[in-house]
């Protein structure tokens, strides 16, 4: 039996800066004995009750794998419960940056507007703004794209097979624009054989320790997977009059690759995109709408195809050329202010089948234990001047075991089954910018369950207006990078101050909310409750376009 006790006065547990302490309960109680049976009945009666309303609510939906709902803890389209305030560990980005903040961005150019809305924006010119307009700009145009991207996140809103007023024409372009850079795998970097990447239509070979759908994957091979993927779109037609949105099957990243380390003239690193623009103002799909109902997709940063010295050795100018302001362009990294360029995200390791695939994958990370508070895959940029990587990977080895890191110059990264073992094992991923602002690792880490570190905004949060919410806080920590190199943050003790509570409720929103449109499903992918990358990328551009000069 036990005493069930009750008094008039206000009882319970009285809080007192977020710490509840007891109260003294008063001298008159009336108690009764209940057993213990009635409560334990009682109890479950409850849970019963919760449970059912649970599965109610989430079966109502048709949609398949509605047991997602019960597993894993809510449906795909249910609220998170968010924190009404936001620590202050969770770092948030200021208006007023720094020189040192836009030093490994992409200058803004002058007059770079050409997206097609109806909202007017001032460019940020390089002449005539300074370092917290053209920051403000970026943000602005930030907004300007989320708006563009459809309302809905339910793969139901367009059902499958529905394709009226929804075509899409892929070109069939000479080989030379495309199968050809391929076939030249051997040879495309001078110390490595690319060959194997191109397995699979792109996506490389499978890791099966990893699981269904894990391939090793390179990250500049998104061109043949974007191309294979929209080739088995169900809403593809054959009749150019019939369709709203044009694809263009240009592998470009591959054109810059091959030419990278090989002296070579300039005019012969800008003849393969001459050409191509030469043989679309031929076509008259082009022509009638001047490109606008036209995208892109390229494997390489919005840098590497913007060469504005002719002497230059890096890169080439296809990006600058007249004939492509008009399309749209999607990018690993876009220039931050170009509007007619958007960012899509890295190819991670995961490219899954259907639904079934990306709920395994999500319940197998709900499982997996986080025996690290943070680890870093990468290598030091000891030639690159103020480079936060030592810094970081100093305070990482000196953790006393907290932080696993994984040392990239040694080869270590190349095994995709390494760095997604490492980043299961992590709550945090710590990702400074690479070679460039962007990081494929920030992609590797959230379809791994790690919440991401950034220390440059240009990393992430001004590059991915379709793919990642603008609330960065749900899904990121933000550190200032002149703070650590200062000496001002020392990481690590910064990661210990966020409560398990904030981690896992951030870890839960990657999970269940972000991950299934991070990642872009093989070539004969269909998606029944999910959308994965591309298909935010194409639903998005069809509405974009629908009726366009028509």
């Amino acid at each position: 039996m036990h005493q069930l006790c009750v008094h008039g006065s206000s009882n319970g547990r009285a809080k007192s800066h977020g710490i509840e302490a007891p109260v003294v309960l008063p001298e008159k109680i009336r108690c009764i004995q209940v057993p213990i049976m009635v409560i334990l009945l009682l109890l479950v009666n409850i849970w019963c009750t919760f449970l059912f309303l649970h599965f109610d609510l989430c079966g109502a939906s048709s949609r398949k794998f509605d047991l997602y709902c019960i597993f894993v803890g809510t449906s795909s389209h249910s609220k998170l419960a968010q924190y009404s305030t936001y620590p202050e560990e969770l770092g948030t980005v200021s208006n007023n940056r720094t020189e040192q903040d836009l030093a490994g961005a992409t200058k803004p150019l002058e007059g770079q507007e050409r997206i097609h809305t109806q909202q007017p924006v001032e460019p940020a010119g390089e002449s005539n703004g300074t370092d917290s307009e053209n920051i403000k700009a970026v943000q602005r145009y930030m907004k300007i794209l989320r708006s563009l991207a459809s309302k809905t996140t339910d793969t139901a809103a367009t059902p499958r097979g529905s394709c009226d007023g929804r075509g899409i024409f892929v070109y069939e372009l000479p080989t030379k624009f495309n199968k050809d850079l391929m076939a030249q795998c051997s040879d495309l970097l001078p110390w490595s054989d690319l060959c194997k990447f191109f397995s699979n239509v792109g996506m490389g070979e499978p890791v099966p320790k990893l699981g269904k759908g894990w391939y090793r994957s390179h990250q500049y091979f998104l061109e043949p997977i974007f191309h294979s993927r929209i080739s088995n779109h169900p809403c593809r037609v054959d009749d150019h009059n019939a369709a709203e949105l044009f694809y263009v099957p240009f592998y470009g990243g591959l054109d810059i690759l091959r030419w990278h380390f090989k002296n070579v003239s300039s005019d012969v690193k800008d003849a393969l995109g001459a050409e191509l623009v030469k043989w679309l103002a031929a076509q008259p799909s082009w022509t009638r709408n001047s490109g606008a109902d036209h995208m892109f997709v390229l494997g390489k940063i919005s840098w590497d195809f913007r060469r504005t010295d002719s002497r230059g050795a890096w890169g080439n100018n296809f990006l600058l050329l007249d004939e492509m302001r008009n399309p749209y362009k999607f990018l690993i990294e876009r220039h931050p202010w170009e509007l007619n360029e958007i960012g899509v995200p890295h190819p991670t390791h995961f490219h899954p089948h259907d639904d079934g695939d990306i709920i395994s994958w999500q319940l197998r990370l709900r499982g997996s234990p986080r025996k690290h508070l943070a680890s870093f895959a990468g290598a030091a940029r000891e030639a690159a001047a103020g480079s936060i990587r030592s810094a970081l990977i100093e305070q990482c080895v000196s953790s006393g075991g907290d932080c696993g890191f994984l040392d990239c110059s040694r080869g270590g990264c190349m095994r995709a089954e390494a760095v997604v073992e490492l980043f299961m094992e992590s709550e945090f991923c710590l990702q400074p910018p690479g070679d460039s602002p962007t990081r494929k690792s920030v992609f590797d880490s959230l379809v791994s369950g790690c919440i991401p570190v950034l220390f440059s905004p240009f990393t992430a949060y001004y590059q991915y207006p379709w793919h990642l919410p603008e609330d960065h806080r749900k899904y990121s920590v933000f550190i200032e990078e002149g703070d650590v190199k200062e000496g001002k943050v020392e990481v690590m003790e910064r990661l210990r101050k966020i409560s398990r509570e904030e981690r896992e409720e951030m870890r839960r929103f990657i999970v269940q909310q972000m991950l299934p449109g991070l990642v872009y499903g093989d070539s004969t992918a269909r998606f029944d409750r999910f959308r994965d990358a591309f298909d935010i990328v194409v639903d998005n551009m069809v509405d974009k376009v629908k009726g366009t000069g028509r």
